[in-house]
């Protein structure tokens, strides 16, 4: 998930909506602003990915 803003000069700029980083700013494509979209690796996402499996790998535990 990301949020794009377009500047004044036309050029747009995209930030991560897990991590907030900022993936590129003065951008002159949509296309090339979802190119390196792509390539953005959020530690965010991943942290949250990786509890969320270790999470579901869990057996449930059953009070006795």
């Amino acid at each position: 998930m990301f949020s794009h803003t377009q500047n004044e000069n036309g050029t747009y700029n995209t930030r991560c909506l897990y991590c907030f980083m900022t993936v590129a700013s003065a951008v002159e494509s949509v296309e090339e602003v979802e190119q390196l979209e792509t390539h953005h690796l959020c530690p965010e996402r991943a942290l949250s990915d990786l509890l969320a499996r270790s999470t579901a790998a869990r057996p449930p535990v059953h009070p006795h």
